[in-house]
Order: structure tokens, then C-alpha cells, then sequence
């Protein structure tokens, strides 16, 4: 006698909301989807107008967002600014700073330099720049002083922190190595 295969159900709301959390979060991911907007697993964080200073274990004296969150930028060798959009799924695991709507520009506070910075607008919208370089946090640091995204490799360059004159903190002066990600 064969006895009967049995499908696997979620036996609550949770297991099904976590699983069609996760499918959104890989879609998103991978640039799929239908234009649809897509949730992340981190609470929102208005976005900041002011940057300054702060001491990061690991990496030294870097800039940091008015939140107190560590910014990066992404370069490869002397190109700045590579491109990290929502269609290749950069913006999944790398947050764009937009300024707020009616804001012109950033404020430098503690140890920021206000002649670093500046702004750029990339489709429509406006971002700050430190020392010519597009500002990003990221989805790995979950509090302030992390910088757990620094000397990542991923979407053709590496990501860095920035030092007060807006210099990117390298493996070389940070004594840290490189870690490549395939996204």
C-alpha cells in the first residue's frame, strides 16, 4: 500500500509573511520585479542634511550622516562614483542619501569640512556629495558606529568610509583587508 504525500503548509501568518518577505527581498535583489515598490528588512531613517565627524572602531575618525550612521562611497582605482541604482540592485544593500524635499543643500558639522561638501542630482533627485563623492549607508550596519561595509567589493569597486577631508579610508591606512561579493 503507497500512503499519501503530504504537502508542507505554513501553519501560521508568520511563516507565510516571512517567506513572502524574503521572495520580495530576493526579487529585489536579483532587479527583478514588476516596478513595484519593495519593502527592506530595515526600518526607514529620515534622510540626513547634516554630516560630521565621528570615531569608528576599526576604521578611525570618519564621516558620519546627522543619524550618527557611517556614509561610504564607491570608486574603482580613479573612477568615482560608480553606478549603484535600483536596477542593478545596488540600492538594495547600498541606501542612497537623498535630500529632503525643499532642501538645496547639507551642513557640515563637527570635523566635516562645509567646503566638501556639495550636492549632485541624478535623475531628478538631489544628493550630497563630500569631496565630489556620492554618500551611501549600509544595510549591514545596524547602529551607529559600524563600518561593517568598509572594503567591500561589490558592483565593479570597492566600498570605503571617508575621513574628515574626504579622503577614502583604504585597507592599506586602515590595516584591514578586502572582501569580495558577488551581487
Amino acid at each position: 500500500m503507497t500512503r499519501p504525500r503530504r504537502r508542507r503548509v505554513f501553519s501560521s501568518r508568520g511563516g507565510l509573511a516571512a517567506g513572502a518577505s524574503l521572495a520580495a527581498l530576493v526579487l529585489a535583489a536579483c532587479g527583478g520585479g514588476s516596478g513595484a515598490s519593495t519593502t527592506t528588512t530595515q526600518p526607514p531613517v529620515a534622510p540626513s542634511t547634516s554630516f560630521s565627524t565621528a570615531n569608528v572602531t576599526g576604521v578611525g575618525t570618519v564621516l558620519v550622516d546627522g543619524n550618527g550612521r557611517t556614509v561610504y562611497e564607491l570608486s574603482s582605482g580613479s573612477v568615482k562614483n560608480l553606478s549603484c541604482t535600483s536596477s542593478n540592485g545596488c540600492t538594495v544593500v547600498w541606501t542612497p542619501l537623498p535630500l529632503p524635499s525643499g532642501v538645496a543643500g547639507a551642513t557640515a558639522g563637527g570635523g566635516a569640512s562645509s567646503s566638501l561638501l556639495s550636492t549632485t542630482s541624478l535623475g531628478g533627485t538631489t544628493y550630497p556629495t563630500y569631496n565630489g563623492f556620492i554618500l551611501y549607508e549600509f544595510t549591514g550596519d545596524t547602529s551607529t558606529g559600524q563600518a561593517n561595509g568598509q572594503d567591500l567589493s561589490s558592483f565593479g569597486g570597492t566600498w570605503h568610509v571617508l575621513d574628515g577631508s574626504g579622503t577614502p579610508v583604504t585597507a592599506t591606512s586602515a590595516g584591514t583587508t578586502t572582501t569580495t561579493y558577488n551581487y
